[in-house]
């Protein structure tokens, strides 16, 4: 009997480690409006199944629902993850009708975005629970001290959700990654430029490095 416990055992142990690492992660995307969060998922859904994930817009909050991609399968240096990408809404403090109206939008439409957006916001913090990991994403030329970030940055901290902060738009002259660095010295930071697909190894390296600990 002592030895078919021990080779039941055995084999438990065996498939639990091989299945163990092909589960869906649920992979979050999360920051403030515009700072490239879909842009950044429709190049990995881009590069990975051909589709993309939502629509961008330089229009703040374009994205006011949660948005999904299922069993995105990302392969690196010979390594593979199945993740299902969620991109999520701009997490902003205030969101006011008026910022939408200096982009020629009616006041009815205005106000109707500035509704969907506080909506959305609500249900992005909803969906921090279901997070098995998260990428912050953060526009690299932006003041990274702000009451948003330190709000997202404290949610994800309080959950002990494994967080990569990515600093985006490293394209523009202004772009400071020392400055997001020096803000959440206690996460890893990647430069990016989602638009341009510019230093996307690093991140996916990051990415998988994060995974492990999910």
């Amino acid at each position: 009997m002592a030895a078919i416990t021990i080779f039941k055992d055995f084999f438990s142990r065996m498939f639990f480690n091989i299945f163990k690492n092909k589960k869906e992660i649920k992979l979050g995307f999360y920051g403030p409006p515009n700072a490239g969060k879909t842009s950044l998922a429709n190049r990995i859904c881009k590069d990975f199944t051909g589709e993309e994930i939502g629509e961008v817009s330089k229009i703040p909050h374009q994205t006011r629902t949660v948005q999904f991609k299922e069993k995105v399968e990302i392969s690196y240096k010979g390594k593979k993850m199945t993740f299902k990408l969620i991109d999520t809404p701009g997490i902003a403090t205030k969101i006011d009708y008026e910022d939408f109206l200096k982009y020629k939008m009616s006041k009815k439409d205005a106000k109707e975005r500035a509704k969907e957006a506080t909506q959305g916001v609500i249900e992005s913090i909803k969906w921090l629970d279901d997070m098995d990991l998260v990428v912050i994403v953060l526009d690299a030329a932006e003041n990274p001290y702000n009451q948003v970030n330190i709000t997202i940055v404290g949610n994800l901290a309080a959950r002990k959700i494994p967080v990569l902060i990515v600093a985006n738009k490293i394209d523009l002259k202004k772009a400071d990654i020392k400055k997001i660095e020096a803000a959440f010295p206690e996460y890893e930071v990647v430069g990016i430029s989602a638009r341009y697909g510019k230093n996307l190894e690093e991140f996916y390296e990051s990415l998988f490095k994060l995974s492990k600990k999910v």
